[in-house]
């Protein structure tokens, strides 16, 4: 990849989901499917963006606006464009938009496995606060409840 490479934040859209699929069966052991994909597109509560790079989605952000909170549902890269900062754009995007909305937390949840996504939300400043016990029906492994207070 060239050091010149041009990323652009945009909306989801259903045009994208090729792209996003890809990366959706890339990244997680229980991909989310094409259908649950078009039913967040078309849902008004919820903030979703892909990033692209010569008009090919190379990663995504999909959340709920819960009252005063964005959960943060699902967020991957294509294998690719990692480690790069793909990820940390889209999540402080999704946290500069919030704070727009007035809302104050971002929650998620993380593999407690996945060290590098709990590396990639600490260094933004998101807190572990609680464990969820088999929280991954696909492979009963526990989840960290992680949260950042925006205002």
């Amino acid at each position: 990849m060239e050091k010149a490479a041009k990323f652009e934040m945009d909306f989801m859209s259903i045009d994208d989901l090729d792209d996003i699929i890809t990366i959706e069966n890339a990244s997680f052991p229980s991909p989310w499917s094409k259908r649950i994909f078009e039913k967040e597109i078309k849902a008004s509560n919820s903030y979703k963006r892909v990033v692209r790079m010569s008009g090919m989605v190379v990663g995504y952000i999909v959340t709920w606006i819960i009252r005063d909170e964005i959960h943060i549902l699902n967020v991957a890269v294509h294998p690719d464009f990692r480690n790069i900062g793909i990820g940390e754009k889209l999540i402080r995007d999704c946290i500069n938009y919030s704070s727009e909305e007035n809302l104050r937390y971002a929650i998620l949840e993380v593999r407690i496995s996945n060290m590098a996504a709990k590396r990639l939300y600490e260094k933004i400043g998101f807190k572990g606060m609680q464990l969820r016990k088999k929280y991954y029906s696909d492979t009963g492994e526990d989840a960290i409840v992680m949260a950042y207070e925006i205002l």
